[in-house]
């Protein structure tokens, strides 16, 4: 993900606007500051703050050791309520399904396994499987999360027993567009989008899992329209609101938003004079205010 950079009058202020430009909580952001402003006379602040920010890249999960999954398998716990049906964790090269989705999981052949320990070839087996494991863990292109996040959306909107399509779009190089098209809908948007963002943040676990290793580039996903439409009216509002602030001279806080909605109100803002925008609480409270800028 490439950075942004933002210019405000404190650290904070700046340090706000690109966590909504970005679209992040501030735990899923790396912040840099690149300047600060300088005391003048009578503790006034001369000059303005300048900080680059950037999603952070997701961490790869972390590997366990074979030994200790076989260990773990062939002693069953004394919590389990029954042991004698606990299932060994799947080897690679097995037939598993992902319980996300239902896709088939490819993993690590058995066969292999107890052949390369008959045969004395125990160091090249662990090896082999090792090398596997990095092949699993490579990183996937903006293009192959795209697939990924609209095969997990087509499947859940099935089991919501409401068959959707899909539709990408590429917004630029680093972010892509997702849109789930169907009837019956509304149950995967939920109240003002909440369901949405979970569902955003499911898909995101998704894509994680299927690659294990740091994600680069941005997934967004709209379900019927509705960011869009939402988007939309947030504009005309945000233009409604901007023409009060400018008039009267007077701030005008809104209601709480998620970093989406925030990011559209600071956008719209920037293209009108006489108005900025800072962000003021923490989430889920969080909160866009526009100010005369004078």
């Amino acid at each position: 993900m490439e950075w942004v950079e933002i210019t405000a009058r404190t650290v904070e202020e700046a340090r706000d606007l690109a966590l909504d430009q970005l679209g992040v909580h501030g735990d899923d952001a790396e912040v840099e500051v690149l300047e600060e402003p300088r005391a003048g006379l009578f503790g006034r602040l001369r000059g303005q703050a300048r900080v680059r920010a950037r999603v952070r890249p997701a961490a790869p999960r972390p590997k366990v050791e074979r030994r200790d999954r076989r260990r773990r398998s062939g002693s069953p716990s004394s919590n389990s309520p029954n042991p004698t049906i606990e299932s060994a964790p799947a080897e690679a090269g097995d037939s598993t399904v992902d319980p996300i989705d239902g896709s088939p999981v490819a993993t690590a052949s058995r066969t292999r396994r107890r052949r390369g320990r008959g045969s004395g070839g125990g160091d090249e087996s662990r090896g082999s499987q090792e090398q596997e494991g990095k092949t699993t863990m490579s990183e996937l292109t903006i293009d192959e999360q795209a697939e990924v996040v609209a095969t997990f959306l087509r499947g859940l909107a099935d089991q919501f027993g409401s068959p959707a399509t899909t539709a990408i779009e590429r917004v630029d190089d680093d972010t892509v567009e997702i849109r789930l098209e169907g009837d019956d809908l509304g149950l995967l948007i939920g109240p003002k989008g909440q369901t949405l963002q979970t569902v955003q943040e499911l898909a995101r676990t998704v894509v994680q899992r299927r690659g294990g290793g740091t994600q680069e580039g941005r997934i967004r996903i709209d379900i019927a329209g509705y960011r869009q439409r939402r988007r939309a009216a947030l504009e005309r509002f945000t233009q409604q609101v901007a023409a009060d602030v400018v008039s009267s001279g007077t701030r005008k806080a809104l209601e709480p938003m998620n970093a989406a909605d925030r990011k559209v109100v600071h956008d719209t803002v920037n293209d009108i004079d006489g108005v900025r925008t800072i962000s003021e609480g923490e989430d889920p409270r969080r909160r866009v205010v526009l100010l005369p800028d004078t």
